[in-house]
């Protein structure tokens, strides 16, 4: 039945384009493509094109986004749709435009990927649990892999950028009162907090494992100068290579997304520092605790997290709000 009343909607509104407004076929095939994919993620809503809300509206071209459709392909799919209810309207077939003061795609912010708290369990479970490669020992597998937990820890803890980690010194590190000193871009400086889990992660990893990846073999066999290895185990980084040496951001990189694939997802380093501040609003973080931690220099950047403070307002209002839902029983 829906997909039989959008198909009339849509057919009448076809025969306008090319009877009164005489568009070209191509044209007219463009506008059906479109309207077609709004009509089928209407019908999964259980909502018709003639009952759509502008919330719908935004729903759907937020979906767009998030499926990587570039902006510009956005904008034309509005168009459509605006020509739709533009026609509808005149028609006499609604009374409301939901595409009335929709802002320009150009104009939005897509939303950051963050990982779920189960998947980011996950992924911060999972360099203890993936084994090495054989060329390697057990004891520098552990250490890679006490290593790998410390970052991963380290990332979500305090919203890091990949640059951040790779270039964090020992000097930085105030473990013992629960924070590190970042030097993000343009040579700002901020602290940010480590929790629980992060500081028994580094503790271990700085006992245990970077002694061991110090003191291992480089890549480069036997004829490095001995000047040149005595520099490298004596590191002022905080996480290092085998051998002391420098960590690639590409390896950190590939490091993120093989230990996000235990949760089932392909994430990046940059995914973790979006997740890290999903889950803080999520929780009640206020934005410019959100924003210190980030290192935004405008709060401006921090609010497109602002549509998940106000999930949260409105599920916290619900419940606990006595006049939110609606009353039932006898009057």
């Amino acid at each position: 039945m829906a997909s039989e009343s959008n198909s009339l909607v849509l057919s009448g509104f076809l025969d306008y384009l090319r009877i009164e407004k005489g568009l070209a076929r191509l044209s007219i095939s463009a506008y059906t493509t479109d309207i077609l994919q709004f009509s089928e993620f209407l019908e999964k809503q259980k909502r018709l094109l003639l009952t759509a809300r502008r919330t719908d509206v935004r729903d759907f071209l937020q979906q767009l986004f998030s499926h990587q459709v570039d902006g510009r392909s956005v904008g034309r799919k509005l168009s459509a749709l605006r020509h739709l209810y533009r026609y509808l309207l005149l028609d006499k077939k609604i009374e409301h435009d939901p595409t009335l003061n929709i802002e320009s795609p150009r104009q939005w912010k897509v939303l950051p990927k963050a990982l779920a708290r189960d998947e980011m369990e996950a992924t911060l479970a999972a360099p203890l649990t993936m084994r090495g490669g054989s060329a390697r020992s057990t004891k520098e597998s552990g250490a890679l892999a006490s290593r790998d937990r410390a970052m991963l820890e380290v990332f979500y803890a305090g919203a890091l950028r990949v640059s951040e980690v790779v270039n964090a010194k020992l000097e930085d590190l105030k473990i013992d009162a629960g924070y590190m000193l970042v030097r993000g871009k343009g040579d700002k400086e901020r602290v940010v907090p480590l929790g629980r889990s992060a500081q028994e992660a580094l503790t271990k990893y700085l006992a245990e494992a970077r002694p061991i990846l110090a003191a291992g073999k480089q890549s480069g066999g036997s004829s490095a100068p001995s000047a040149r290895m005595g520099s490298a185990r004596n590191s002022p980084l905080l996480f290092i290579a085998r051998g002391g040496r420098i960590l690639t951001r590409q390896r950190v990189w590939q490091m993120v997304r093989a230990a996000s694939a235990a949760s089932g997802r392909a994430a990046s380093p940059h995914m973790l520092r979006h997740s890290c501040a999903t889950h803080m609003v999520e929780n009640g973080a206020d934005l410019r605790t959100v924003q210190t931690i980030l290192g935004h220099a405008d709060i401006s950047t921090t609010q497109v997290y602002t549509h998940l403070a106000l999930d949260r307002l409105r599920t916290v209002y619900q419940k606990h709000h006595p006049r939110a839902k609606a009353r039932g029983g006898n009057c």
